[in-house]
């Protein structure tokens, strides 16, 4: 009798899309590791064309939204004194200005930088961290997004790299392995650019404290000098006969307010360049907080200015400033402030103009405001938005930008706020808030 037979059943062989699944990811993943060298490629290629941190980040945001084709994207950078993060710079059809801030601690933005771990966020609009405040101001829709944190070479995070909306489907796992590698390239370069930029500040700070020292020294004969012209004048004209005194004395008033604005500007230039020759010793001198009324530091700034003003047949005007409530600052650098502002604007205004400056309590009890006006040319947009900024551009022949960086660098020693109104051909409005006592001022 034959055995029963068994049921055996036969071996399956696997479908060929099984066998092409090993393949594909295979494929998949060769495809990625290409996609991470060639963006390596790229910010590497062009990181290291620039020196100046602002191409290095321009540079490195670019390569962030081509590497992942992304439509728009930004790099803030934190601020320590202030807990900011600053809009460096935005890219994209709808792009957040530079300077543009916000709190650190808020946003999607801040909890990436406090947490230095990056989020891959779907759906932007249902994220509760979402500050729906950029996307008004700049009538932007954000879908979804990547953010990165910058970091320093196993330090604390520096800013915070965001792309947003991509182009085809949407920003995913594989795209922060790649962005990854872009925002650690980037924040390297950005911290290379830094120190050298600050390498060329310090050399030129060193020879600007040897040209300081030859200045104050050249200014010795001129003070003196002055003494000795105003003593001699007086007596010359003390001597004179009582008719002809009265014949010269218009030009002897003429005499004595060229020489004591003489006196009085060299003091100044000597005062400031005790203030570089200190900053050369990394003495920065602290504020000088006292009692100030600010008609009488715009009283000082006028008499300085007032011969250049009617050598161009402009007039220099203040309104509201005798009601002013007295403030405590440092007068000094007030007169630095307004000084560099309207000496700017005199330039900028026509024969028959005006520079004028206004006062006038704001909030009542808490603060001024002070506004210095021109009817001058204007400025155009790219020049307005670039002041107080690192990019801050002159429109002068050899111009630097740094008198408004002198400006807002004493607003910021008051606890104020500084703003521009301007457009071309319309003039020239600078907005000053002052407390009227700084936080931490006796």
């Amino acid at each position: 009798m034959a055995p029963p037979e068994e049921n055996v059943s036969p071996t399956l062989s696997p479908s060929p899309e099984r066998r092409k699944a090993p393949r594909r990811q295979e494929d998949r993943r060769l495809q990625q590791r290409d996609r991470e060298l060639e963006a390596a490629r790229q910010i590497t290629e062009g990181l290291f064309q620039h020196l100046e941190p602002d191409g290095v980040i321009e540079k490195a945001l670019r390569a962030a939204l081509e590497v992942v084709g992304a439509e728009s994207g930004s790099i803030l950078l934190a601020v320590p004194e202030s807990q900011e993060l600053v809009f460096r710079h935005s890219i994209g059809a709808s792009p957040v200005q530079a300077g543009t801030a916000v709190p650190w601690d808020k946003g999607i933005a801040g909890d990436v930088f406090h947490s230095g771990k990056p989020v891959v966020i779907c759906d932007v609009q249902h994220d509760e961290r979402h500050f729906s405040g950029i996307d008004t101001v700049t009538e932007h829709v954000t879908r979804d997004m990547i953010a990165l944190p910058l970091k320093r070479w196993e330090g604390e995070p520096i800013g915070v790299l965001e792309v947003l909306n991509k182009r085809d489907g949407a920003l995913d796992e594989n795209d922060l392995a790649l962005l990854t590698i872009v925002s650690a390239i980037a924040a390297s370069s950005i911290e290379r650019a830094r120190l050298y930029h600050e390498a060329k500040v310090a050399e030129v700070v060193y020879l600007l404290g040897d040209i300081g020292h030859d200045i104050k020294n050249l200014l010795m004969p001129v003070i003196c000098g002055a003494g000795l012209l105003e003593d001699e004048v007086k007596e010359v004209f003390e001597g004179l006969p009582e008719q002809e005194r009265r014949k010269a004395e218009p030009g002897y008033k003429m005499c004595k307010e060229v020489v004591t604005m003489l006196g009085v500007s060299s003091r100044r230039i000597q005062d400031r360049v005790k203030e570089i020759s200190d900053c050369v010793k990394g003495m920065s001198t602290e504020p000088q907080f006292a009692p100030c009324q600010m008609a009488s530091v715009v009283k000082a700034v006028f008499e300085a200015l007032t011969w250049i003003a009617d050598q161009r047949g402009l007039s220099l005007k203040s309104e509201g400033l005798d009601t002013l409530p007295g403030i405590v600052a440092d007068e000094g650098r007030l007169f630095n402030a307004l000084y560099n502002l309207i000496n700017n604007a005199i330039p900028e205004v026509s024969k028959g103009g005006s520079v004028s400056v206004f006062g006038k309590e704001q909030p009542s009890g808490v603060g001024i405001l002070i506004s210095v006006s021109d009817t001058g040319r204007g400025m155009p947009a790219e020049v307005r938005d670039s002041l107080f900024t690192a990019r801050a551009k002159s429109r002068k022949a050899g111009g630097t930008g740094l008198g408004t960086k002198i400006v807002k660098d004493v607003v910021d020693a008051h606890s104020g706020r500084i703003s521009v109104e301007s457009e071309v051909g319309r003039g020239t409005t600078f907005y000053i808030h002052l407390p009227l006592s700084p936080p931490g001022a006796s």
